[in-house]
């Protein structure tokens, strides 16, 4: 498994759904249908993605420096 890091590529609003996928080994898309899908069910889903969003850290860039 993946570290929970958001990635820099693939992110559409916050790279939520997009580390989930790959912590998990799934597409992207495939979370984000699932995130969409358990928003019509009660509950935090939402507030969570925002918490998460707040707290996961964004993927290092892999910036080669010259010398």
């Amino acid at each position: 498994m993946a570290a929970l890091v958001r990635p820099r590529e693939g992110r559409m609003i916050g790279g939520v759904c997009a580390a989930l996928a790959r912590r998990f080994g799934t597409s992207a898309g495939t979370m984000r249908v699932i995130f969409l899908v358990s928003c019509l069910l009660p509950g935090p889903q939402f507030l969570l993605y925002l918490a998460l969003w707040l707290l996961l850290p964004s993927e290092k860039s892999q910036a080669a420096t010259a010398w």
